[in-house]
């Protein structure tokens, strides 16, 4: 193996382009025309373009990523998650290419992909599975029950029925949307655990027999079957139900003869004082949230998937865990608006002291994305924009360090779910370690979603963008660029200037005197603002008596984002005169 494709895109694509450069392997992109200009093409040794927009015209059309691997020399072929990665289809093809797939063999993949077949497929290996239930034979003693697509993941093709009557057109919608999604129809249900926790146990296993189970996660907290917060280890696991968990996960491994990084997920609940968990399933890939297991074992799992198809042998042992990590995944959504995608230009994303792709060791932050800045969100893929994960020696450490790091993070140009992600992390359920799949409708979602920056913060920082905007006129000033801005020599009215936060039109005056700042709006001349400084990008205030610093961003399309302790959000400028 010299030269590694990454059949996938944007943050994945660049996460397993670190390892392959740290063991000395090349590497080559796919990309659509959407996304030509994102950081994964810049960064390969070689891109190949797959002619089209849509995920069906390009990342999914196994016959372009195999002629795009000849093409450009590749030896091996690394899926990533999403897309293709659970085809075994796919996989078959590349292997009958003479390529070296990275990840379990297509058989493997095909006993999974079915989960009606996966189930079992783990009762004949004594995995505990929840009963399967026939969706025409389904009571009303039965409910409630998750009608659930057969293929795939992510999410859909999932529905949630409480009531019998609705059951028709739950499975008409789920086998729908799985048919589209994943090419197969096939539903079936099972009990739903209305106060479950996902649990799920990381694999690695070797071609010469040895099979680790590296660590648990949990993945509780979700939206739309699709999760939202990991964290490694679960603050519901302890030493006798991981020994249990572990057991079970192995066993998955073994029975289906698995090769390469897997996960077993499971569906864990409290019943009569213990534990129960139940076999859900196993994803054939690498996961999302891998990063967490990493952050607690030191391991490199995408370095171990290389390693493992070339043949090399795991360690008899797997490493021992410290410390916690927990995992967000930034969205370019509105949790306020029934999570709906976002698109547009994500014109800033910078978190202070955070590594890229790399473990910070026993405590910092790393930041996994698939974009640097600057670039276009489209409505073509996933809506998510980066993994923000915090490590630290204790879980109350980690949380109080990714809820910060979040916070003052400067996301410009979307909505995303930044804020949301902030005050679940700082929910006292959460800091309990209270957390199931029914997180969002116990703890009322339309409060979690509510902005961090309020009515008053957001004034504040139009009044700063305002400053900042004046300071930046006079700086590019060809004559009298030290002059304060709306300086003049006779009576004049004050500047006015009008921004807008999204909701509501923000009108911001004052004047430049002597005396510092006057003629303010009335909500900051009730608070006693002073300016103290003001320069094109940052402005500090005196609010109430007490000095606060704002950044300030402006960009070509108009829009900009102030950032401040206080809270952080989008703002737009409005002309200085209405279009006629």
């Amino acid at each position: 193996m010299t030269s590694v494709l990454v059949a996938n895109r944007g943050e994945i694509a660049r996460r397993v382009f670190r390892s392959c450069r740290a063991l000395g392997l090349s590497t080559v992109a796919v990309h659509s025309d959407a996304d030509a200009d994102l950081p994964h093409v810049r960064e390969a040794d070689a891109a190949i373009r797959l002619p089209g927009n849509t995920p069906a015209e390009t990342y999914l059309r196994p016959e372009l990523i195999i002629e795009a691997a000849r093409a450009a020399g590749a030896d091996a072929v690394h899926p990533g998650y999403g897309f293709l990665a659970e085809n075994a289809e796919f996989a078959r093809a590349v292997v009958d290419a003479g390529l070296t797939w990275i990840g379990p063999s297509p058989e493997a993949i095909a006993a999974m992909g079915s989960k009606v077949r996966a189930k079992r497929l783990m009762a004949e290996a004594d995995v505990p599975v929840l009963p399967e239930l026939d969706p025409a034979s389904v009571t009303a003693d039965d409910l409630p029950v998750l009608v659930k697509a057969s293929a795939g993941g992510g999410g859909r093709g999932m529905r949630v029925v409480s009531d019998l009557s609705a059951l028709p057109d739950a499975i008409a919608a789920a086998q729908a949307e799985a048919g589209s999604a994943f090419g197969d129809s096939t539903v079936f249900c099972e009990h739903y655990l209305t106060s479950g926790r996902h649990i799920e146990v990381q694999i690695l296993a070797d071609r010469h027999g040895t099979v680790w189970a590296v660590g648990e996660r949990e993945c509780s907290i979700q939206r739309r079957h699709q999760k939202v917060v990991e964290e490694a280890p679960s603050p519901l696991v302890d030493a006798v139900l991981r020994a249990e968990l572990f057991e079970a996960a192995r066993a998955a491994a073994k029975a289906i003869g698995y090769v390469g990084a897997g996960t077993v997920e499971f569906l864990a609940a409290e019943r009569d004082g213990r534990v129960e968990f139940f076999f859900l399933e196993m994803n054939t890939r690498l996961q999302v949230e891998h990063p967490v297991t990493e952050a607690t074992t030191g391991l490199d799992l995408v370095a171990w998937q290389l390693r493992i198809a070339r043949g090399e042998r795991l360690p008899a042992e797997p490493p021992a865990t410290r410390g916690h990590a927990i995992e967000v995944r930034l969205y370019a959504e509105d949790p306020a608006k029934d999570w709906q995608p976002q698109s547009g230009t994500l014109h800033r994303l910078s978190v202070p002291d955070a590594v890229e792709f790399t473990n910070p060791g026993e405590a910092g932050l790393r930041l996994d994305s698939g974009f640097a800045g600057g670039e276009r969100i489209g409505v073509h893929y996933d809506p998510m924009i980066a993994k923000l994960v915090a490590v630290a020696p204790t879980r109350h450490e980690a949380t109080t360090r990714l809820a910060g790091a979040l916070a003052r993070a400067q996301i410009h140009g979307v909505t995303t779910n930044r804020d949301l992600l902030v005050r679940v992390l700082r929910h006292p359920a959460f800091l309990a370690g209270e957390t199931d799949t029914a997180f969002f409708t116990k703890h009322d979602l339309a409060t979690l979603a509510t902005p961090l920056a309020g009515p008053e913060v957001r004034d504040l920082s139009a009044l700063a963008a305002a400053l900042a905007d004046a300071a930046e006129n006079r700086r590019a000033a060809r004559v009298l660029g030290r002059l304060p801005s709306g300086w003049r020599t006779v009576p004049s009215q004050p500047q006015r200037k009008v921004y807008t936060d999204g909701e509501r039109d923000i009108e911001v005056t004052y004047r430049w005197g002597r005396h510092g700042l006057t003629d303010l709006p009335e909500w900051a001349a009730g608070r006693g603002v002073e300016a103290v400084s003001a320069e094109p990008h940052r402005v500090v205030l005196i609010v109430d008596g007490v000095r606060r610093t704002f950044s300030v961003a402006r960009y070509p399309d108009g829009l900009g984002g102030g950032d401040s302790p206080l809270g952080s959000g989008g703002l737009g400028r409005r002309p200085a005169l209405p279009d006629p």
